[in-house]
């Protein structure tokens, strides 16, 4: 116990052990994701063609597969110190209350305005618009983290900054709507009947709450149309990924430090920007042969791409004016229910997690949105943080684990990722205490009519 008392309550790095890299998992993995495919002709998407999109620098590192390490830029490293590196936390009092021989560890990165993990993508993906002389970018939100974070980023680079955000998420998320105008933000809800796509999908579905697919071929059709703008997307693309591993190399660090290693390693999973940032290194290790960790991907029932999802090419959008993608998906045309962690509502998954995950590296779990609220309840009355929906459906199945080696007498360490803060989440909040929220599980019927309609991609 001695030594036990020797790990503080926060880990904190200080500024000169910041990652000064990104890391790019990809070049550790022996069998590489399948590449995007241009809809038209079937074969791989070009850097040309990607650079209509999508900003050249950031198209560079969509590709990139080769280099395991990629500078990070030095603008962007200052802009980090802001509010890196953030703490790991020793969930001491969680522990208590659970009674659990298990040390339970998690990553905060609620601890600046955007109140979530999303600025680390954010700023960079506005610093490569700016250096590419761009007016401005477009993008979706599903919560409202990524909007958030990155009208702050575009604010910083003096950026307009177009943002569609999800409609359900819209109406429930009143106050993270204006902390996106307050920075400057241009917000519309989707589907809306401002593009030819939002206006297509209104006519099929009038009443839409919306989806990120959705959210996604508005914002595209947005930049693509307009002179000086690309699309920047929040999460699923592995250059998302490539900037998040700043999370995972921090997390991993601060765990060394103490001489510290996990047993398990737990993230949320919606498109996969946080889950692929936190499990990053520890991935590369478990790729090379230096160590082996159980990794578990958390998804909501109502949307559970991971778990009773297909393995196929797929457009990224509703709309699809996206890039085919291989990827674990529910079918692009699959709208989830309205759950209350927007940020998790997406059709399909990053390639590169579908990958590990379709290896064998990594596992998957679904659980029920009221089952993910007592969770967070529960967390915020011992550890003093509100949790954001998204990310307590980790803290859900740490939850679950540290109560299994409770039972067993094992002690085992457990790694969670808390992407942010929830206190733009109070009407989710109000709908679990009081009572009146649901669990929506997809029948199996309804995910086989949306998968009858992938497309059909040769090989």
């Amino acid at each position: 116990m001695s030594d036990e008392k020797k790990i503080p309550y926060k880990i904190y790095l200080d500024e000169s052990e910041m990652p000064t890299q990104w890391y790019n998992v990809r070049a550790d993995m022996k069998k590489k994701p399948e590449p995007l495919l241009n809809p038209g002709t079937g074969k791989p998407c070009t850097a040309e063609e990607l650079s209509h999109v999508f900003c050249d620098e950031l198209v560079a590192q969509e590709l990139n597969e080769t280099d395991p390490y990629i500078d990070i830029p030095q603008e962007i490293q200052d802009f980090y110190k802001m509010f890196r590196p953030s703490p790991l936390i020793r969930a001491y009092y969680l522990e208590k209350k659970l009674g659990t021989p298990a040390k339970i560890y998690y990553k905060f990165e609620g601890n600046n305005t955007s109140g979530s993990h999303k600025l680390n993508s954010a700023i960079a993906q506005a610093y490569y618009a700016k250096k590419q002389g761009l007016k401005g970018v477009t993008t979706e939100t599903g919560a409202g983290q990524w909007g958030t974070a990155l009208s702050m980023a575009c604010s910083y680079f003096d950026l307009d900054c177009k943002v569609y955000m999800v409609k359900c998420s819209y109406e429930q998320k009143p106050f993270r709507r204006e902390v996106i105008r307050t920075y400057g933000g241009q917000i519309t809800p989707s589907p809306s009947n401002t593009t030819e796509v939002g206006r297509k999908i209104l006519a099929e579905f009038p009443d839409s709450t919306g989806s990120l697919g959705c959210a996604i071929s508005e914002a595209v059709e947005d930049a693509t149309t307009h002179e000086g703008y690309r699309y920047v997307l929040g999460s699923v693309l592995s250059q998302v990924l490539l900037h998040q591993s700043v999370i995972g190399l921090e997390t991993k660090a601060a765990l060394d430090k103490y001489g510290i290693k996990p047993d398990m390693i737990i993230g949320c999973a919606g498109g996969g920007s946080n889950l692929g940032g936190l499990i990053s290194p520890f991935m590369g290790e478990k790729l090379r042969g230096e160590a082996d960790y159980q990794i578990i991907a958390v998804e909501p029932a109502s949307c559970p791409s991971f778990t009773r999802g297909k393995y196929a090419y797929d457009f990224c959008d509703t709309g699809k004016v996206c890039p085919l993608q291989k990827m674990y998906t529910l079918g692009s045309g699959f709208i989830p229910s309205a759950n209350h962690a927007g940020g998790l509502r997406y059709h399909g998954m990053s390639a590169v997690l579908s990958e590990l995950y379709d290896q064998g590296l990594m596992e998957a779990r679904s659980v029920e949105q009221t089952a993910v609220f007592e969770a967070a309840q529960e967390f915020a009355r011992v550890e003093g943080i509100l949790p954001a929906p998204e990310s307590s459906h980790a803290i859900r199945v740490a939850i679950d684990e540290a109560l299994k080696c409770k039972e067993t007498g094992e002690e085992k360490t457990i790694v969670f990722g808390l992407t942010g803060t929830g206190y733009f989440d109070m009407y989710a909040y109000a709908a679990y205490n009081d009572g009146t929220m649901k669990d929506y599980i997809p029948t199996d019927e309804e995910i086989a009519a949306s998968l009858a309609k992938l497309p059909q991609v040769n090989g």
